[in-house]
């Protein structure tokens, strides 16, 4: 039996499947705010087919409230008849947060903790690449989430250049030959690629300096669906986890599930 674990973001929905820590089956798809309760019932029985039997229970993150009370309603419509746990305030994560106010950090920032504290100990910086954001999240050496950094992310950087650049356009997010390139195509990869990555280096090094811990000392995770395209670039990642998000779900589930 598995974990149906969902991730919802601002600009996409990572949905999958967590058996013992391991994801066997995940989909990602448009987070569509206007979407009703029943639309998203339809994609998720369509997604899930002759595997939605190995459901044994439901964990949710969210940092869109719209979306979120429409998960609700179609979890309590569709799937009443599943354990399901939300992760919101109130939740029992099992990691100390220590920032002023604790309900203003998005929870997928603080499942990113939990987990990265989990499987790699700390002090730890969790960088989770997403379009609308980059998030850096900070675990200290006693294991709490103690603050981090939020930047652009690379595809709404893309498209704010796009929007307000007259002879710029949308380019395929890929690494470009050289880090000088020789059309705007090239240019514009260059950018987001070779600047995102030494953005990340450089504030990475800003925190290792804040926590006063060796640099050998200190573990770096790379997470998000567009990690790959930085993370051979960056020299100060000591972890690639792609399923950090859906790991740390179903962690956080047992944790509640307990009798």
């Amino acid at each position: 039996m598995s974990l149906l674990a969902v991730d919802i973001g601002n600009a996409h929905t990572v949905i999958g499947l967590v058996r013992g820590g391991e994801v066997i089956a995940h989909w990602r798809v448009a987070t569509v705010e206007n979407r009703t309760r029943d639309e998203w019932a339809v994609l998720l029985r369509g997604l899930l087919e002759d595997r939605a039997a190995e459901v044994s229970g439901i964990a949710v993150c969210a940092t869109v409230p719209t979306v979120l009370h429409q998960w609700r309603e179609m979890l309590a419509a569709h799937f009443d008849h599943l354990p399901q746990v939300i992760v919101e305030p109130g939740v029992r994560t099992g990691i100390p947060i220590q920032v002023d106010n604790p309900r203003e950090v998005g929870t997928d920032r603080i499942i990113n903790a939990l987990a990265a504290s989990r499987l790699v100990g700390g002090p730890a910086v969790v960088v989770d690449f997403g379009g609308t954001a980059t998030t850096f999240d900070v675990v200290d050496d006693r294991g709490s989430y103690v603050g981090g950094v939020i930047s652009p992310g690379i595809e709404i950087s893309l498209q704010a250049l796009e929007r307000r650049g007259a002879q710029l356009r949308m380019v395929e997010l890929a690494r470009p030959r050289s880090v000088i390139g020789k059309n705007t195509v090239e240019a514009l990869q260059s950018g987001m690629v070779f600047g995102v990555a030494s953005q990340v280096e450089g504030l990475v090094a800003r925190i290792v300096r804040t926590l006063e811990m060796p640099e050998e000392n200190v573990r770096v995770v790379a997470t998000g669906y567009l990690a790959e395209l930085v993370v051979d670039e960056c020299e100060c990642f000591t972890d690639h986890l792609p399923w950090l998000t859906l790991r740390g779900l179903e962690m956080v589930f047992e944790r509640n599930s307990r009798t």
